[in-house]
């Protein structure tokens, strides 16, 4: 989970949900256990608060943000988790109200939320209550890595095609989710399916409104944050999928930065040094700088020779420079790297189904168009199968369309030098420009 709740104004939008409302938390006991009720509102639609009760509550994560408790509804025995954060009455919380707004198979869902007191004086507590997903990307990836194994094409080929989906989709709505990383992908060991999650960093970006730069975690971090950028784009997501990629094909992460300046030295060794352009491109308030000419890397040295070209070349795609040259995240998911997942007949490595991939709705159909004659492989259009729900039309739709940071120079120096490389002088600042987080 991210760091501190990210909260907005009362003041700044008229559509945001009321204030926090309080019911009593009331706990009983059945067969010997600790049965918990409270009032609760349903993630998504009518605000119509319903009573809702779960059991065998125990903590299974935590960190500044606040805790997470795991527990088991009553009524239908489903494992749910409860994420629970410090409210500040004087805000509305942002990660709520953007996870009211997501309905995405690919999203963590928001079954309920509510608010709780704490043990303090005028403490408020939001407790979301999630869906529970077992694993996640890190811990699969990890344990492959102690056993001295890569993670095999298949399942990395899986995991980032509905990774691509789902930011396809938040970003199609203006959401970033500025935190990327292994830790925030869920995933079902059983079912193959991988859920985003951890939405308390994400932000709905608006033209001409600045941004904190310091976001996202440190080795998945864009190179236009480490310029200092507040005016950045959804594609500092799509450099943190890239790395994300990247690190499962190789085992390890690919630009393992002991710092925001080293995170600067570990993308010039292989990438190169960016040109005065693509500086300007990542932060256009950014004109003093200096940088010694390292060569890139050639892409095919970076990765075991057993690694796909078509894995390499979608990196490439993704880890580049200039935001707007990296593809979209529909583009990447139309990527010849996933074809294997279009084809007829193709089965997870336990050979059990695929878990849905094509079952785009009408929104994400429209969100580039000239793609889909790719998104939906031939033998889905040509079934009796529905793309998603209330989506044949949409099929129809996409067929037809279907033809037609302030850093000293010497420490970037020193780093580089170390690498076989001289470094003059270069100053990596954080804009001054007042940002809203």
């Amino acid at each position: 989970m991210s760091g501190r709740p990210r909260t907005t104004s009362i003041a700044e939008s008229s559509k945001q949900t009321s204030q926090p409302s309080f019911t009593g938390i009331k706990t009983t006991s059945k067969d010997g256990n600790k049965v918990t009720t409270v009032v609760a509102t349903p993630g998504q639609g009518p605000e119509r608060p319903q009573e809702i009760s779960y059991t065998d509550t125990k903590v299974i994560g935590n960190g500044s943000f606040g805790v997470v408790h795991q527990a088991r509804l009553s009524e239908t025995g489903e494992l749910i988790a409860i994420k629970k954060v410090l409210q500040d009455k004087r805000f509305k919380n942002r990660e709520l109200q953007i996870m009211r707004r997501l309905d995405h198979c690919n999203i963590v869902k928001l079954k309920n939320f509510f608010f709780s007191s704490g043990d303090k004086k005028d403490e408020i507590y939001l407790n979301l209550v999630l869906e529970y997903i077992p694993e996640t990307v890190y811990r699969v990836a990890r344990q492959y890595s102690k056993a001295k194994q890569t993670i095999p094409i298949s399942f990395i080929k899986l995991y980032m095609y509905q990774l691509f989906r789902s930011l396809a989709y938040i970003h199609s709505l203006g959401i970033c989710h500025r935190d990327i990383k292994p830790q925030n992908l869920l995933l079902d060991p059983d079912t193959g399916v991988l859920k985003l999650c951890d939405f308390g960093s994400a932000k709905h970006l608006v033209n001409g409104e600045p941004n904190v730069s310091y976001i996202c975690s440190r080795y998945y971090r864009a190179p236009e944050l480490i310029f200092g950028a507040t005016d950045y784009t959804t594609m500092i997501d799509v450099w943190s999928a890239g790395c994300v990629l990247a690190e499962l094909l190789l085992g390890q992460p690919i630009f393992p930065g002991d710092s925001g300046v080293d995170q600067l030295v570990e993308i010039i060794k292989v990438l190169g040094t960016p040109t005065k352009e693509q500086i300007r491109e990542m932060n256009r308030n950014y004109t003093e700088f200096r940088f010694p000419q390292i060569k890139a890397h050639p892409w095919s040295k970076v990765f075991r020779a057993r690694t796909p070209a078509e894995a390499v070349d979608l990196v490439s795609k993704l880890l580049e420079y200039t935001p707007s040259v990296r593809c979209t995240p529909l583009q990447a998911c139309a990527h010849p790297f996933f074809n294997e997942l279009r084809e007829p007949g193709t089965r997870l490595p336990n050979s059990r189904e695929l878990p849905p991939l094509f079952n785009f709705t009408e929104h994400e159909l429209k969100i580039q168009p000239s793609l889909n004659s790719i998104l939906i492989p031939l033998h889905i259009l040509n079934s009796s199968q529905t793309i998603g729900t209330n989506n044949a039309g949409a099929v129809d739709q996409g067929s037809s369309s279907m033809t037609h940071m302030a850093a000293e120079s010497s420490t970037i120096s020193n780093s580089l030098t170390t690498s076989g490389s001289s470094v003059s002088a270069a100053q990596i600042g954080a804009s001054t420009s007042t940002a809203t987080a």
